[in-house]
């Protein structure tokens, strides 16, 4: 894999540990020689997890909506910073520029960001590896909640297993790319 998306919060959470995380996620993507592409902004997760690219001398790519830009958001460091004119034109040019996706912890918004993957790879969209790192156990719920779709009927078990979901960062790499070097 040469580039991967990854979706997280603009804000820090109320554990120091996501934000170590997002971090060591950044640095490790970098020894790896792995790109990032991500939301742009130098706040929160994303801001960090850019920062641990960039002091690692790896390649960070941002993608924008121009109407934060205008709220001063955008990080002024990364290797490339496009802009799109809305949130869909950010999601899609994120999905198109990576081969692999990581959701680390975020709101509704890394949240729709998740769904929308799944939502595109259960459609056939793509075949991309999706994986949540799931920090401190901090989606363990939503796995939950999915677990219980999936035996009410309205979640494919084929569909729920899309996502790779792991607590070790190297466990999930390694993972994503297993099943990328297989085509699916």
């Amino acid at each position: 894999m040469k580039k991967i998306t990854v979706f997280c919060g603009s804000n820090f959470g109320t554990k120091k540990i996501y934000e170590e995380q997002a971090y060591q996620l950044g640095k490790t993507l970098a020894q790896n020689n792995i790109g990032l592409v991500y939301g742009g902004s130098k706040t929160g997760l994303m801001g960090t997890l850019a920062n641990g690219v960039l002091e690692n001398n790896g390649e960070v790519i941002g993608v924008l909506p121009h109407f934060l830009r205008e709220k001063e958001l955008a990080h002024q460091n990364l290797s490339e910073l496009l802009f799109v004119d809305t949130m869909h034109e950010r999601k899609t040019k994120m999905n198109e520029l990576s081969d692999g996706i990581i959701t680390l912890s975020g709101g509704l918004g890394t949240l729709e960001e998740l769904f929308e993957m799944l939502t595109w790879a259960q459609l056939g969209f793509h075949k991309k590896p999706i994986a949540i790192l799931n920090v401190d156990g901090f989606y363990d719920s939503l796995l939950g909640l999915l677990q219980n779709m999936t035996d009410k009927g309205f979640l494919k078990k084929a569909n729920k297993e899309i996502l790779i979901i792991s607590s070790s960062i190297d466990d999930l790499l390694h993972r994503m790319k297993k099943l990328h070097s297989t085509g699916l």
